[in-house]
């Protein structure tokens, strides 16, 4: 295939991927009107149709074979034909218009009042219960709403916040950074958990402290319920000796029931039998719930009326 070589290109074709940014920049703006003359190879009539003037359109396609250093019409008068470079390229137009289409009507769907979609985080331990619950009584007045829903540790959603990954997400401790809000809406008690025949499980209360020689099971650092632990043994006068670190409290709880150490725990779902669940008494043990946004960031009608209805919970979010 030998293509026609117009004037001198203004953009050279380059691996380097600012170079290849640079020329779409460049061509974006003409890529709709290339595709309206190809489609009916007649300045005026594409001009009637796209509602540009024609002599707009003749300049934009002169313009676009300039910076292409391509010729893509052969011209017979008014009537255009394209050239074996012209239908090339426009079978990448064409595709990459799609493209474009289908990403402006995605945005636009999620953004949907009705339909739309919110991506939505949340601890592991509010997955089985809480946030079921919640989602439950949402929908009963927008019951066509989408969610993409993502259990992780309060880190890892705090990052895809940041990344606009997440819309909105519910985690322990609370956070607080300059770049993001976060609202406090309620607060879960803490449990230790010890194996049912151990010796302190005929208790019912007990002090921290009285647990300073056991061997812990605990979440891997970077948990909140892991900071939390570590910052209530200390209150408490001791540092926990850990035996196994994890990623999810039911598996710590499945530990526990196989007497590898004891944990504390926020309260289960369902009742795990194996173990027993003491109130702790002091210090006060107990981990703040939050929701947290990115500062700045606009919300769709969706996003906006699930915060509303998670900020309405607050001091009644957790089941009874």
């Amino acid at each position: 295939m030998v293509h026609q070589q117009s004037s001198p290109a203004r953009v050279s074709p380059n691996s380097d991927t600012e170079d290849m940014f640079e020329m779409a920049k460049v061509l974006a703006p003409r890529l709709a009107h290339f595709a309206g003359v190809a489609r009916t190879e007649h300045v005026t009539r594409a001009a009637q149709e796209m509602r540009v003037p024609q002599s707009t359109l003749s300049r934009a396609m002169v313009r676009l074979e300039q910076d292409l250093g391509v010729d893509l019409f052969a011209r017979r008068g008014r009537t255009l034909s394209l050239t074996p470079a012209g239908r090339t390229f426009l079978g990448s137009v064409e595709r990459a218009l799609a493209e474009i289409g289908r990403a402006a009507d995605e945005v636009r769907a999620d953004a949907d009042p009705a339909t739309g979609k919110v991506a939505f985080g949340f601890l592991h331990t509010m997955g089985a219960e809480t946030v079921p619950g919640l989602l439950h009584a949402f929908r009963a007045d927008h019951p066509r709403v989408r969610f993409s829903l993502v259990q992780n540790y309060g880190e890892a959603m705090l990052e895809r916040l940041r990344a606009g990954e997440l819309d909105l997400c519910l985690t322990s401790p609370v956070p607080s950074a300059p770049d993001l809000v976060a609202r406090r809406l309620d607060e879960q008690k803490l449990r230790l958990v010890v194996p049912a025949d151990h010796r302190l499980a005929g208790r019912r209360r007990i002090r921290l402290a009285e647990a300073a020689e056991e061997t812990f099971v605990t979440l891997e650092p970077g948990y909140g319920l892991r900071r939390i632990t570590d910052d209530l043994c200390r209150e408490a006068g001791f540092s926990p000796r850990i035996a196994f670190e994890g990623e999810e409290a039911e598996t710590l709880r499945g530990l526990v029931a196989a007497g590898l150490g004891v944990a504390l725990l926020p309260p289960p779902a369902v009742p795990r039998p194996g173990v027993a669940e003491l109130t702790v008494t002091a210090p006060r043990a107990a981990r703040e719930i939050g929701v947290a946004w990115l500062d700045g960031h606009p919300d769709t009608p969706p996003v906006a009326a699930f915060k509303k209805f998670l900020l309405s919970k607050r001091g009644n979010l957790l089941p009874g």
